[in-house]
């Protein structure tokens, strides 16, 4: 179930589905770089201005599902566009992104009619000088049977757009949300079983 704070903003109630602390596992497979399955956690936060604050972590995980190493990660923030008065009904997303090897990055796109899916495609990248080749991107983002599934594509100068990692994330319950839980069980906990 989705849920819509009370607080967010009203410019992006349409990105409400991403909200929380999200985790899983994934594939990472791009020429010239190591195969491997990596893990993830995602934030999407929000602090009552018209955007969504957006903070992924990935590792590289040994056969037994271990953390063996940093992968990548990305701070940006994710806002629909055209839409400043909060009326307008526009689906337009735009998210500008900073990756920790150097590479800025302005992604545009669309939620998709009718259910919760978002997809963006590089508009455009700057990179520090030591930051790998990159030329753009695509993503698709979606809530499926309660989990957050996403794929990205990526270019090079020397390869086309392809697809190179995608993960599985479930949201991570707060606290907060566990307290709340709890405090709706029964005074004395054993009707709960009845």
């Amino acid at each position: 179930m989705i849920e819509i704070p009370s607080d967010l903003h009203k410019d992006v109630v349409s990105l409400a589905f991403l909200l929380g602390t999200w985790e899983g596992a994934g594939v990472f497979d791009f020429p010239g770089e190591e195969k491997c399955n990596f893990g993830q956690e995602v934030v999407f936060r929000h602090d009552g201005r018209p955007f969504l604050e957006f903070r992924s972590r990935t590792w590289v995980l040994n056969n037994e599902g271990e953390k063996v190493r940093p992968l990548e990660n990305e701070h940006g923030f994710w806002r629909i566009t055209s839409n400043h008065q909060g009326t307008s009904g526009e689906r337009e997303v735009e998210v500008s992104m900073v990756r920790d090897d150097g590479t800025v990055e302005i992604w545009y796109g669309a939620l998709a009619d009718g259910k919760p899916q978002i997809e963006v495609a590089t508009d455009a990248v700057a990179r520090v000088e030591g930051s790998a080749p990159y030329s753009g991107g695509k993503r698709l983002y979606g809530f499926v049977n309660e989990e957050l599934l996403w794929v990205g594509e990526k270019a090079a100068p020397e390869v086309p757009l392809r697809p190179y990692m995608s993960a599985q994330l479930r949201k991570v319950l707060s606290p907060a949300q566990l307290i709340k839980d709890i405090n709706d069980l029964p005074d004395d906990g054993i009707a709960f079983f009845r």
